[in-house]
C-alpha cells in the first residue's frame, strides 16, 4: 500500500483533502500539525477530565461507600477503565494521527462505523448536557445567594447556558489550537481550586465524615466496593469518544500513554474526592451551596467560577470530538466545519435546558451504559490492531469507500465486529441491568465493564474464521510456525 506502517503522508489525492493546520482536521494530521509534547497533551486531558462531574460522580461514590473505600474504589476503577481506552485508542491515533471514529473504520468497517459513531456522539452529547445543567443549578443557586427571587434565579439557567455555549463556538472555530490555548489558562486554577476544596472540606468537616453512613449502602461492604470500581471504570471508558481527537497530536505512543494514565486515569478520581467528601460531610455535592455556608456569597462566587471554567474545558473537548467523529459517518464528510460545530452544540443545548430534570435523574444509567458500549469497542479495538493487524493500517483504507477498498467488508459491514459487539453487550446486560442497577452474583468478582472485553475474543475468533479467509478487511497473512 505503501503507507502501511509508516509516518509519511497519504496520496496525493487524500493529501490534498488534509486540513493543513485549519481546526476541522477530520484527516490525519500532517507532521506540522502534530507538535504537542507529552506536557501539553497532560494538561489538555487534565483540564478535560477536572469538570464539574468530578462532583456528581464523588457523590454517586459517596452513596455507597467511605473516604477511604470511596477514594480506593475510584483509583481503582478510573486507573483500569483508562488503561482499557488508552491501549485501544494511543496507539492508532498516534501512530497514524487518526481520531477514535477513524481508527473504527478498519474494525468496523465503513458503514459499520455507524455502531461507534452513535455511541461516541450520545455519550459526549450526555456528560456535557450533564455539565450544563449541573451548571445552570449552580447559577440559579448563586442568584438565590445574592438575594434574588427562586424565579428569577431558574429564569436565568437557560440563558447562562446558551451564553456558554455561544462562547464555545468562536473557540471551536480554531479547532484543537483554540482548545489548548484555553485549557493552558485554565489548568492552575482548576487544579489549585479543586486542591483547595478537598482541604476545605477534609479539614472542616472530618468529624462528619467519620460519622457519615453512605445512604444506598448494601449490608456486603465489598459489594458496594465493586460498585464503585464499576463507576469508575464506566466513567473513564467514556474517555474512548475523547481521547483520540485530543492524543493524536502528539507522534509517538510513549509521548501519550502515561499523561493519558495521569491526565485522565487519575485527575478525575483524585479530583472527585470533592464530591465524595462533600456527600458523605453534607448530603450535598453543589458546591455553591455548602462553600457558600462556609464564606457566604464570595465563596459561593469562587465555587460558581470553578463549574463555568472547568465546564468550557471539557465542554470545548468534547464538542471538537463530536464535530471530528461525525465527518466519518456517510454523508457528513462535505459538510463543513462550522456546521458540524453547531451540530454539537445545538442538541446540547435543547438538551440541557428542555430536559434538565431527566439529565438529572438518570445519571448513574447513563453511566451504565457508557461501559455497556465502550467497554465492548475498547475489546473489539485492542484485539484487533494489537492482535490480528500486529499495528498495522492501510491510511488510505481508511478514508477509501465503496466495493474492493481495504475496509469494505461486506457492504460496508464487518460482521464479525458487529457480532462481538452484541457479545460483549450480552456479557454486560447477563450481569448488570442499566435501569434498575440490579446485579448477578458474579458482579462481585468481575464487575460488568470488565466482561464486556469478551467481544475481543468473540471478533478473533470470527475474524479467523470468516473474514480473513473470504480475504476482506486487509488483514495481514498469519505468520508461519517457527521451525
Amino acid at each position: 500500500d505503501g503507507d502501511r506502517g509508516t509516518h509519511r503522508n497519504p496520496a496525493d489525492r487524500l493529501e490534498s483533502r488534509v486540513t493543513g493546520g485549519r481546526p476541522d482536521a477530520s484527516w490525519p494530521l500532517i507532521p506540522g500539525e502534530r507538535g504537542w509534547s507529552a506536557l501539553r497533551l497532560l494538561v489538555v486531558l487534565a483540564v478535560t477530565a477536572a469538570a464539574p462531574w468530578i462532583f456528581i460522580i464523588g457523590g454517586t461514590i459517596g452513596l455507597y461507600l467511605d473516604l477511604p473505600m470511596g477514594t480506593a474504589a475510584m483509583l481503582a476503577g478510573g486507573l483500569i477503565g483508562m488503561g482499557l481506552v488508552a491501549l485501544a485508542v494511543v496507539p492508532m491515533a498516534t501512530r497514524y494521527a487518526i481520531d477514535s471514529v477513524a481508527g473504527a473504520v478498519s474494525q468496523f468497517g465503513t458503514r459499520g462505523v455507524l455502531l461507534v459513531v452513535i455511541p461516541q456522539y450520545l455519550s459526549i452529547l450526555g456528560w456535557n448536557a450533564t455539565l450544563l445543567v449541573f451548571f445552570g443549578d449552580n447559577i440559579a443557586k448563586l442568584a438565590e445567594l445574592a438575594g434574588l427571587s427562586a424565579a428569577t434565579g431558574a429564569g436565568l439557567v437557560p440563558i447562562a447556558t446558551a451564553l456558554a455555549c455561544v462562547l464555545c463556538y468562536p473557540v471551536l472555530r480554531f479547532g484543537a489550537a483554540g482548545i489548548e490555548r484555553v485549557c493552558q489558562a485554565l489548568v492552575l486554577f482548576i487544579i489549585g481550586v479543586g486542591a483547595w476544596l478537598i482541604w476545605l472540606l477534609v479539614v472542616e468537616h472530618s468529624e462528619a465524615i467519620a460519622r457519615a453512613k453512605p445512604l444506598l449502602a448494601s449490608p456486603d461492604q465489598w459489594w458496594n466496593y465493586v460498585v464503585g470500581i464499576e463507576i469508575f471504570i464506566a466513567t473513564n471508558l467514556s474517555w474512548w469518544a475523547y481521547l483520540g481527537a485530543i492524543a493524536r497530536h502528539v507522534e509517538r505512543p510513549s509521548q501519550a500513554f502515561l499523561p493519558s494514565m495521569a491526565g485522565m486515569g487519575l485527575t478525575l478520581p483524585l479530583l472527585s474526592v470533592i464530591g465524595l467528601a462533600a456527600q458523605l460531610a453534607l448530603g450535598s455535592t453543589d458546591p455553591s451551596g455548602w462553600l457558600a455556608t462556609f464564606g457566604g456569597p464570595a465563596y459561593g462566587a469562587i465555587a460558581l467560577a470553578l463549574v463555568a471554567l472547568s465546564n468550557f474545558g471539557t465542554v470545548l473537548a468534547g464538542a471538537y470530538a463530536a464535530a471530528v467523529g461525525l465527518k466519518q459517518v456517510p454523508g457528513f464528510s462535505r459538510v463543513g466545519w462550522n456546521a458540524l460545530i453547531l451540530g454539537s452544540l445545538i442538541p446540547l443545548l435543547i438538551l440541557s435546558t428542555t430536559f434538565a430534570d431527566a439529565v438529572k435523574g438518570h445519571f448513574t444509567t447513563f453511566l451504565a451504559f457508557i461501559g455497556l458500549a465502550f467497554g465492548p469497542i475498547c475489546g473489539v479495538q485492542i484485539t484487533d490492531y494489537l492482535l490480528l493487524r500486529r499495528q498495522t493500517l492501510s491510511l488510505r483504507g481508511l478514508y477509501q469507500r465503496g466495493p474492493g477498498t481495504p475496509y469494505h467488508y461486506w457492504h460496508g459491514l464487518n460482521p464479525a465486529a458487529a457480532v462481538a459487539l452484541a457479545a460483549g453487550c450480552g456479557a454486560y446486560l447477563t450481569i448488570l441491568d442499566p435501569l434498575t442497577f440490579a446485579t448477578a452474583p458474579i458482579f462481585a468478582w468481575t464487575t460488568a465493564s470488565l466482561p464486556a472485553v469478551v467481544a475481543g475474543l468473540v471478533h478473533a475468533l470470527l475474524t479467523r474464521f470468516l473474514v480473513r479467509p473470504a480475504g476482506l478487511g486487509d488483514y495481514p497473512e498469519p505468520r508461519a510456525p517457527k521451525a
